[in-house]
């Protein structure tokens, strides 16, 4: 590869470890909002089936994002973004607990309380992500690079769904179980909202699928790559 593609691939690297990182971020800053994925409307354990948190909106965008970056750059590469979403949440939990402890002068439009009701269970909420999505991160690569192995860099569709379906389960299932120890979410929710999520995320799954062949045909055309062939930054 030239050096211009190279420079190329490594500012599209950039982007998309930025779309991965905001996703990620602003995920865990909006879950306190739920909402009903119409048109379903049933009940399942107690909770009402498709409850969901707005926070789960970005979130199947970073497991696209990491299934495209482990097809062309690699596994050393998607492991290195997962890396700096965590720095970047754990560094946003910071700020937020910072802004918390300031106090709010009295013309200012949002107060302590209005602040601390929107925000103050964030620190709490990324904590719990994080280490429920440092487990299903990696575990998506690792399962989506030994499906590509196995195939020899054939059946992309494979790989994006089994690797997806098997850490989505993980992370929502560790997610919700983490809230509701510490107190965010109640346990009479807990398999409602566990069955909800991950079934909306291998929906999500399956309809993104088109979309990660149409990337990696475009990404493969416009570097020259081979099925399998990996860019090394």
């Amino acid at each position: 590869m030239n050096p211009e593609k190279r420079k190329l691939a490594a500012k599209i690297y950039l982007y998309l470890a930025a779309l991965f990182i905001t996703s990620l971020v602003v995920s865990n800053l909006i879950f306190q909002k739920f909402f009903y994925w119409y048109p379903f409307d049933g009940k399942i354990f107690g909770s009402r089936l498709f409850e969901l948190s707005v926070g789960i909106l970005p979130y199947p965008i970073t497991f696209l994002i990491t299934d495209l970056i482990s097809e062309i750059y690699g596994k050393i590469a998607a492991n290195r973004v997962v890396t700096a979403g965590i720095f970047a949440s754990f560094f946003s939990m910071g700020i937020l607990l910072i802004a918390d402890y300031v106090p709010a002068m009295e013309s200012s439009p949002v107060d302590n309380a209005t602040f601390t009701q929107v925000f103050s269970l964030s620190p709490l909420a990324v904590l719990a992500s994080m280490i429920a999505y440092l487990l299903a991160q990696f575990v998506d690569i690792r399962i989506y690079h030994f499906w590509k192995k196995l195939t020899n860099g054939k059946m992309l569709w494979l790989r994006n769904n089994f690797s997806t379906f098997a850490s989505q389960f993980l992370d929502t299932f560790s997610v919700v179980c983490l809230l509701s120890v510490f107190g965010v979410l109640p346990w009479d929710l807990f398999f409602g909202l566990v069955l909800s999520g991950f079934i909306f995320k291998v929906i999500v799954a399956l309809l993104d699928t088109p979309l990660l062949y149409l990337l990696v045909w475009m990404f493969k055309k416009k570097f020259d790559l081979k099925w399998g062939e990996e860019i090394k930054l």
